[in-house]
């Protein structure tokens, strides 16, 4: 572990990441889980790539989380006869429903989505390429949406289609990602991202198809449309997590308005307990580049400030040049942003909040202890993962060590920032050497030295979920 970096770095596995060396070299950059994009790539590939992560990392002993992201409604074009074509602005064009999909010119292109024509309505603005290409609707007869170019530009095949403002009624879960939930139930992924939900009941459904198909994994809202934002508290109390998909979402609210909508969902979401990763273009310019922008570097740096979980890499490292340099720098920014954070707390306030649970009021009390402590370490001797996420909404110097004998809890400690998953079985050896054992195990890992102080949670019953009822400050002997 180079360094104890409390944000977590999430980086998209693709063409890239396949290079000999790359995937291990992402593992040792400090990579805390990776993300397969559905939109690309077929199952094979996906199970390939899990596979590999798996043992390199067994190999590494580092723990790794394997986020999958659904693809979601495909709002966009088909494809031109001849290739990309250049739209020049004021000249008119056609988007067409019923055009054979290969058939494009300069004047029309088809649709993916044939329900556009029913959301879009005169005077709507429609965004393509993430708003490179800009279209005002004149009318809308039939298959057909007249409009003319306010920004034009070079459009090639299947860019992608956002409704200025918001209100298309594409649905969230499409066939296509229900057939993925079922892959990724055998692949035993620990995360999985809905693309373009727009309620809680997305989530809702979202939820009972995992259920259905045997799957365990927790659920991220990626809020990427508008509809989501004036929901967005209903959504983050629904989801295990959310993820500010910044691209779409960017181009629906308008570029202006997206930093303080992303203060606002980070400051809600650990208010309410619940993860947060921040994504896209983060390092964008590495794609192609073996160092960041000035940009890029205060972008992260203001992510993390904001109190992110985790921040993103896309393109950076699935199809980049630099993959692992991307990693490393995102690394060092993260450290280096940390250093300069002063306030210990987060949003949440412990002197404002009556505690239903034990466990929570326990987790609580112990990250006020360690902020008025030197610890060296947190020990959370943990069966759900549930102490070590309420630890991490407040933030403190000493690292948080997440022990539970569960994997699939330790696949998901790997989002929470701040907090270090340690495979550590409480339920073997003598029930009052387990606080011992588990400083015996950190000093192994050189995690702790001789003479530091640690403080450990636990229940009085061990191996009982929700049962954490106890704090201990003991000396590493």
């Amino acid at each position: 572990m180079q360094g104890f970096r409390q944000t977590k770095i999430v980086a998209t596995l693709g063409p890239a990441t396949d290079q000999a060396g790359v995937l291990e070299g992402l593992l040792r950059a400090g990579v805390n889980l990776v993300r397969l994009n559905m939109s690309h790539g077929t199952h094979a590939d996906h199970e390939k790539r899990i596979i590999a992560v798996r043992a390199i990392a067994a190999e590494l002993k580092v723990p790794v989380g394997i986020l999958v992201d659904l693809q979601g409604p495909k709002i966009r074009i088909a494809r031109f006869k001849e290739g990309p074509v250049f739209l020049t602005a004021g000249q008119p064009f056609v988007l067409d429903s019923a055009l054979p999909a290969p058939d494009g010119t300069a004047e029309k292109v088809g649709l993916d989505y044939a329900g556009l024509v029913q959301d879009v309505k005169t005077g709507d603005e429609l965004l393509l390429d993430d708003g490179r290409v800009s279209l005002k609707v004149e009318r809308v007869s039939g298959t057909c949406i007249y409009c003319h170019v306010l920004a034009g530009g070079e459009l090639s095949n299947h860019k992608g289609i956002n409704l200025k403002g918001g209100g298309l009624s594409a649905k969230a879960l499409t066939q296509k990602d229900q057939e993925d939930i079922l892959a990724l139930a055998r692949w035993d992924a620990d995360y999985v991202a809905l693309s373009f939900v727009r309620s809680a009941q997305d989530i809702h459904e979202g939820r009972a198809l995992l259920e259905k198909a045997g799957s365990q994994a927790r659920l991220i809202a990626k809020m990427e449309r508008t509809e989501a934002i004036s929901a967005m508290d209903e959504i983050i109390d629904a989801s295990d997590a959310i993820m500010v998909a910044r691209g779409d979402l960017g181009v629906e609210l308008g570029y202006a308005d997206l930093p303080g909508v992303q203060k606002i969902l980070i400051h809600r979401a650990l208010a309410r307990d619940k993860a947060v990763i921040t994504a896209t273009q983060m390092m964008e310019s590495m794609i192609k580049s073996p160092i960041p922008t000035r940009a890029e570097v205060s972008d992260v740096a203001n992510a993390v400030l904001d109190g992110t979980d985790a921040v993103m890499l896309s393109a950076e490292t699935a199809s980049g040049a630099y993959p692992v340099e991307a990693v490393q720098a995102m690394h060092d920014i993260c450290l280096a942003a940390e250093r300069r954070i002063i306030k210990t707390a987060r949003p949440r306030r412990i002197e404002d909040t009556t505690f239903e649970r034990i466990d929570e009021a326990i987790a609580m009390a112990a990250m006020h202890a360690a902020n008025h402590l030197d610890l060296a370490a947190i020990i959370a001797l943990t069966e759900s993962g549930s102490t070590p996420l309420w630890m991490s909404r407040i933030r403190s110097r000493a690292p948080i060590y997440g022990l539970s004998r569960n994997p699939r809890t330790l696949g998901y400690m790997t989002l929470y920032s701040g907090v270090y998953p340690i495979a550590f079985d409480v339920t073997t050896g003598q029930p009052w050497e387990v606080s011992s054992r588990a400083i015996a195990l950190l000093k192994q890992l050189e995690m702790v030295n001789s003479g530091d102080k640690v403080l450990i949670t636990k229940g009085e019953v061990l191996g009982k979920m929700g049962g954490a009822n106890a704090i201990k400050i003991l000396p590493v002997e």
